[in-house]
């Protein structure tokens, strides 16, 4: 198993906008899942109530994590 995760770490060492681009897509999905499974039943909720706007927020959330990051100098 170790040798599985060697050349994501080689993918995404590269540029921080791989890595950008993953989370901000896990987020999406996520958020889709929430409103899938969780959401809103009136449909009155501002974030669950809507699958486009709980999808935005999902991959928003995702691209916050990644926000803080930076290369490391060598």
């Amino acid at each position: 198993m170790k040798n599985f995760f060697v050349p994501i770490k080689t993918y995404f060492a590269g540029s921080i906008w791989r890595k950008r681009f993953l989370f901000s897509l896990i987020g999406a999905m996520g958020g889709y899942a929430y409103y899938y499974y969780i959401g809103c039943a009136s449909g009155t909720c501002p974030i669950t109530g809507n699958p486009w706007i709980s999808t935005a927020y999902g991959a928003g959330m995702g691209l916050i994590l990644t926000i803080g990051e930076r290369k490391k100098e060598q």
